[in-house]
C-alpha cells in the first residue's frame, strides 16, 4: 500500500465559475468530498500540492487525510479534471472512506524479469494488453502495483489475471473471464519466415 498523507483544505463558501477562478489566481483549486451517505462537502486544496500529487504516480490509489474546519477525513481521490491546454488541475473529487470500506480502483501492472524469458531473448516482443487492471480491494489495503514474472515464458505465451497473485481480500472487477494482461509476441521477421514456410509446405502439398 501507498504511503497516505496530509492534504490540508479551506471550506468553500461559494461556489461556480467564478469562485473557481478567483481560488486558482490564489493557488487554490475547488475540490469536493462525498460518498459514506453524507452530504457533499465542498472545499479548496492546494494547486501546487495536487499538481505534483497527480504527476508524481498513485493519486488515485493513494488514501489521504484531509484536514478541514477542525476535522481529520480519509479519502481517497477518484476523479480529476485537467486544462485541457496546459495539463494543469482543475478540480479534485474526493470519495470518503474509511477501515471498512471496499473500493474499485485501477491499479498499474508491472513485468519483471524479461531477460529471463526466452521468447523475448530470441526477438519476441512483450504486448501489454492493460496496463492497469480494475481491483475491488479494501480502501486501507490498496496495493501500489500487481507485479508478474516473465521467467521461462516463449513467444506465444500469454499472461492471464489468474497467473497473477493477488493481495488478500482484492479481487478483478471483471470476474466472468480470465482475461488477458500480456503476451509474448513473435518479432515481424519470424511472423514472415513463418509465414514463408507455411506457404512453401502449401505448395510442396499441391504439387504433389
Amino acid at each position: 500500500m501507498s504511503e497516505t498523507y496530509v492534504l490540508k483544505a479551506d471550506l468553500r463558501t461559494r461556489v461556480g465559475k467564478g469562485s473557481s477562478r478567483e481560488l486558482r489566481r490564489n493557488g487554490q483549486i475547488p475540490a469536493v468530498i462525498y460518498g459514506d451517505k453524507q452530504e457533499p462537502l465542498a472545499i479548496a486544496v492546494s494547486y501546487k500540492e495536487i499538481f505534483y500529487k497527480i504527476h508524481g504516480g498513485g493519486f488515485k490509489t493513494t488514501v489521504a487525510t484531509i484536514e478541514v474546519d477542525g476535522k481529520k477525513i480519509q479519502v481517497l481521490p477518484k476523479d480529476y479534471q485537467l486544462d485541457p491546454v496546459r495539463d494543469f488541475p482543475q478540480h479534485v473529487d474526493f470519495l470518503r472512506v474509511s477501515a471498512k470500506s471496499v473500493v474499485h480502483v485501477n491499479v498499474p501492472v508491472h513485468f519483471k524479469n524479461e531477460e529471463a524469458a526466452p521468447g523475448i531473448k530470441r526477438g519476441g516482443v512483450l504486448n501489454i494488453v492493460r496496463h492497469d487492471v480494475e481491483l475491488i480491494v479494501p480502501a486501507n489495503a490498496i496495493p501500489e502495483a500487481l507485479e508478474f514474472d516473465l521467467t521461462g515464458l516463449e513467444i506465444g505465451d500469454s499472461v492471464h489475471i489468474s497467473a497473477i497473485k493477488l493481495p488478500k481480500g482484492v479481487t478483478p472487477a471483471i470476474q466472468d473471464r480470465d482475461f488477458t494482461i500480456a503476451t509474448i509476441a513473435a518479432p515481424a521477421g519470424l511472423k514472415s519466415e513463418e509465414a514463408a514456410s507455411e506457404g512453401a509446405e502449401e505448395e510442396a502439398k499441391d504439387g504433389e
